[in-house]
């Protein structure tokens, strides 16, 4: 595969980037529905898939970072300077407006990462003195996980260690509020987030992970689903009279069909915990990208009247990440047909930030002549 070079040095900097752009990036908008999943095969491969939605194209690309780049945080605030780390493992993954920013990737060591927004309940600190030489901004948060672990465990034992804080951007007054998915080749799984109670790690149980309310509020709310079931509901009586159900699906009647976070996360439980299961890594993958197609929104489903500009969210793209062989796996709004890298092949083959375009375009194949 070949990359195109960004005209970044080795050393990334965010600040040449300026408020507009990253108000871009976040969205002024409270529209966004992502759902994440994660898979398993029988093999022992996992594979953590989502979807990402935005009320507007953002204009993802896939970056990737070799090991040995020297990363600065709090890139985004021009008027602050963080601390200088060095990548140890080479990840890539989707990023946004061409920013050096990994918002959904997968490092050289099978490690994944994924931040989906979590607005109304995500609560970081401010920069200080005393923190600034363990400042990351929640929006770099992804860059320095995957740039310096490989398990789950040690993302686990080494967030306590920094502060995580809001890089104010002036265009949407606000900061970029989100949480995270973190799960690696092991199976270990987690959802971090930062609310007004401080840092909270939850082990992922479920597979599952939307938006807010936080994780543990969404675990609750599955005890008003306990009696949904993958097989079909039997013949009852009642009194007299023998009742047939309709058709098929009847074991999940109730199951909510909306695209609010509560729901798509009831309804993700359902579909990554239901589906058969996977003999290989390749299976888990394609059947990521089955059940994700069941969160495909399309334009104009979901709507937000913003002092009379429409927004409508929907699915910008959506991936999987086969952690056993290290591969990224995506598909985007246009380009339907599933494409892939090679993690390892890509990080080891450059030596500075280096960028794809990840859209491919919309086509068809014409079968009409084997007629």
């Amino acid at each position: 595969m070949t990359f195109s070079r960004l005209s970044r040095p080795a050393s990334v900097s965010f600040k040449a980037l300026g408020p507009v752009a990253a108000a871009l990036i976040m969205g002024a908008h409270s529209v966004f529905a992502c759902t994440g999943i994660v898979m398993r095969a029988q093999d022992g491969t996992v594979v953590p898939g989502r979807t990402m939605e935005f009320g507007f194209d953002m204009h993802s690309n896939i970056i990737a970072i070799p090991a040995g780049t020297k990363i600065t945080t709090l890139g985004l605030d021009p008027a602050e300077k963080g601390f200088t780390y060095s990548v140890k493992y080479g990840f890539l993954g989707a990023n946004g407006l061409d920013m050096p920013i990994v918002f959904d990737g997968m490092n050289s060591e099978g490690l994944y990462f994924g931040a989906l927004y979590f607005a109304g309940d995500a609560v970081f600190g401010k920069v200080t003195d005393a923190n600034r030489n363990q400042a990351v901004s929640s929006e770099e948060l992804g860059n320095w996980i995957l740039g310096q672990f490989a398990t789950v465990q040690e993302v686990r034992a080494a967030l306590p260690s920094i502060s995580i804080v809001g890089t104010h951007i002036d265009a949407i007054d606000s900061v970029a509020p989100f949480h995270y998915a973190v799960t690696d080749a092991t199976g270990a799984s987690i959802v971090v987030e930062y609310t007004k109670n401080g840092l909270h790690i939850h082990d992922n149980t479920v597979n599952v992970i939307t938006n807010n309310p936080p994780y543990d509020w969404h675990l609750t709310n599955l005890r008003n689903y306990i009696g949904l079931h993958a097989e079909n509901n039997t013949a009852i009586t009642v009194g007299k009279q023998k009742l047939l159900p309709f058709g098929q699906g009847t074991g999940m009647a109730g199951l909510p069909g909306d695209f609010t976070s509560p729901s798509r996360f009831v309804r993700a439980v359902a579909f990554a915990n239901a589906s058969l299961p996977a003999a290989t890594g390749k299976d888990a993958v394609f059947q990521t990208f089955h059940v994700l197609n069941a969160f495909d929104i399309p334009k104009g489903a979901i709507r937000e009247n913003d002092g009379g500009n429409v927004h409508t969210d929907y699915t910008i793209w959506a991936s999987a990440s086969d952690t056993k062989s290290v591969t990224y796996y995506y598909k985007t709004y246009l380009t339907q047909a599933v494409e892939s890298i090679d993690v390892r092949a890509a990080v080891s083959s450059i030596s500075k930030p280096t960028t794809v375009v990840m859209e491919d375009g919309f086509r068809i194949h014409d079968r009409t002549s084997e007629f």
